[in-house]
């Protein structure tokens, strides 16, 4: 099923990358990929408007991207950003390398 529609993609879309414009004409076509414009793998219509091509890495950029932007919106999301930080590794610093803390200069 997916091999139908990235045929049927290549043959209604120019070989061409739809974000970085990048042409993949000839031994680089197996780098262009189908994405789906809605992330659903199921919906593939038969006139491609849920298509595009994408270069394999522009693809892998809008997914993550897609990632990223569900983590930013996950409820727990806010609680972990607005966490305190507790940790001081140069709390005791001073102490450690024998200084009293005070300019004698």
């Amino acid at each position: 099923m997916k091999e139908d529609y990235r045929k049927k993609a290549l043959k209604i879309f120019p070989w061409v990358c739809g974000k970085c414009g990048r042409d993949f004409a000839g031994k680089k076509l197996h780098e262009l990929t189908v994405h789906h414009k809605d992330h659903n793998y199921l919906n593939n219509p038969p006139d491609g408007s849920n298509w595009e091509l994408l270069c394999i890495y522009c693809h892998d950029n809008e997914h993550s991207r897609e990632l990223e932007a569900q983590w930013q919106s996950a409820p727990d999301a806010d609680a972990e950003k607005g966490a305190a930080v507790t940790h001081n590794p140069f709390a005791d610093l001073l102490k450690k390398m024998g200084g009293s803390g005070q300019d004698n200069g």
